[in-house]
């Protein structure tokens, strides 16, 4: 069977393709930036990417139209808060447009749970997005989810930097709302199941854990698991705007994404009970069961995906990584450093595990003060780290910085700065024969640009000297 999936380098759509494949069949995947894409699924023959925007109805041109099933998992959030709404319902009309050209029969659409009287933007939009979706020409299938735990997604990284970074917490009254969080286990297993299920055509079924509970609860509970005693004490006074701030400051989240999940986190996300787990023979496991899963999965370093490696993690990139990869040389500050190397292959390895837990080898303090800056102008700072302790893909988040290029065989390693900047910053280390070369490469924008540049050469010959030093070691 043939099976386009949308949204094929999100967090769902990542967990998802492996399941489908595994069944023998074959996955078109329309991505926006196919060589992103590839250094996910370069080993998948079963899978084929094809360069497509669902934001441009011209480019779904290039898309076989010989597919009998889509999956449409794409959540369009942009930069700035006021359109992404526009953005959704753009993509789905445009997708609709295009599947009922094609001999597609049913569409599978994961949504979010909008029961509520009071809906967040971000839910209403879902809700209009299911209502866009809905034709004449093939079946359509919705699954509304509510808080989705598991290892790499947003609701458990911020749940997790806040249990593990606080051991009290005056938090907003906020944290008093009910939901029914599920599993990515048991979300994967209805999007699968769900495939020619003649039963689920053109029908809606909330998915939802056996458990209710309050964000209250889902963090003493976490607590529980990690063996750690926390309290939490909810205050009234505090608004929308200085929650952001809270979630900003002590998690991993970007301000604008933290100020979606506010507005949202008032909202109950309660489901309305179906036959759904009776039809697909699915019992849901509870929160605890799913937070314990999440962390046999961190410990073993097989987290498949993560929000923080959305380009929304940041809002410095928008769609293509490769338009970074050509390092500009007229007009730039450049910081080179040479080595001769005694073992590449050793100095590699410590590359491709550079940032996250490891750190930058050398002025780690340094390192820090410069995230906490970069924090309190808004930027991502440290807090991000890195999928993986050892492996590294092009588009991928390590700390502040985002990959464009890596290729451990070739010995190229290629970072672009999301950092706030008066310009934009590269990072390459390159391996030629028994020389490494690392490589910082600085743009700056008008006078402040050239002004920070100087300001910080001091840092960079200490700093940039013993990273490459100690990588040699």
């Amino acid at each position: 069977m043939k099976i386009l999936v949308t949204g094929a380098t999100g967090y769902i759509g990542k967990r998802l393709i492996p399941l489908l494949v595994n069944d023998g069949h074959t996955i078109i995947c329309p991505v926006r930036d196919k060589k992103r894409a590839e250094s996910y699924y370069k080993n998948q023959k079963k899978v084929q990417l094809v360069e497509a925007d669902f934001l441009d109805s011209d480019s779904l041109n290039k898309i076989s139209k010989d597919i009998d099933t889509a999956y449409y998992l794409i959540h369009s959030m942009s930069n700035s808060a006021k359109e992404f709404h526009l953005l959704e319902e753009k993509c789905a009309i445009n997708f609709k447009q295009f599947s009922e050209t094609t001999s597609i029969k049913q569409v599978i659409y994961l949504s979010g749970i909008t029961n509520d009287t009071k809906l967040s933007k971000h839910l209403l939009s879902r809700k209009n997005v299911e209502d866009t979706l809905s034709s004449e020409k093939y079946a359509l299938t919705t699954f509304k989810a509510g808080i989705i735990v598991g290892s790499g997604s947003s609701s458990f990284e911020i749940i997790r930097d806040l249990v593990e970074k606080l051991p009290a917490m005056i938090a907003p009254k906020w944290l008093n709302t009910k939901t029914q969080p599920l599993a990515i286990r048991d979300v994967l297993a209805f999007l699968y199941k769900a495939l020619e299920k003649k039963e689920l055509y053109n029908t809606s079924h909330d998915i939802f854990g056996p458990e209710i509970l309050t964000y209250k609860e889902m963090l003493l509970q976490f607590a529980e698991v990690r063996k750690l005693k926390r309290y939490i004490v909810t205050v009234p006074v505090m608004t929308p705007k200085l929650s952001s701030y809270w979630l900003y400051f002590v998690t991993s989240t970007s301000y604008k994404l933290a100020s979606s999940l506010v507005n949202s986190m008032g909202v109950e996300v309660i489901g309305n009970k179906s036959n759904i787990n009776q039809l697909l023979n699915i019992t849901p496991m509870s929160y605890k069961k799913a937070v314990e899963l999440a962390f046999k999965k961190i410990e073993q370093n097989s987290i498949i995906s993560s929000w923080k490696d959305s380009y929304i993690s940041s809002g410095k990139l928008k769609n293509y990584v490769h338009e970074f990869i050509n390092v500009p040389a007229y007009g730039c500050y450049k910081d080179l450093k040479k080595r001769k190397v005694k073992n590449s292959k050793n100095v590699l390895d410590k590359i491709w595990a550079i940032g996250g837990n490891t750190g930058w080898y050398y002025g780690t303090f340094l390192w820090k003060i410069r995230g906490f800056i970069d924090q309190l102008f808004g930027g991502t700072g440290l807090r991000r780290g890195r999928r993986h302790p050892t492996e590294l893909n092009v588009g991928d988040a390590l700390d502040f910085w985002r990959v464009i290029y890596a290729d451990k065989e070739k010995g190229i390693l290629l970072l672009y700065a999301e950092m706030k900047l008066p310009g934009e910053a590269w990072l390459e280390f390159k391996m030629e024969e028994d020389i490494l070369y690392q490589t910082a490469t600085f743009r700056p924008h008008g006078l402040a640009g050239r002004m920070y540049w100087y300001a910080v050469i001091p840092f960079h010959w200490f700093v940039f000297n013993g990273m490459i030093n100690n990588i040699n070691k």
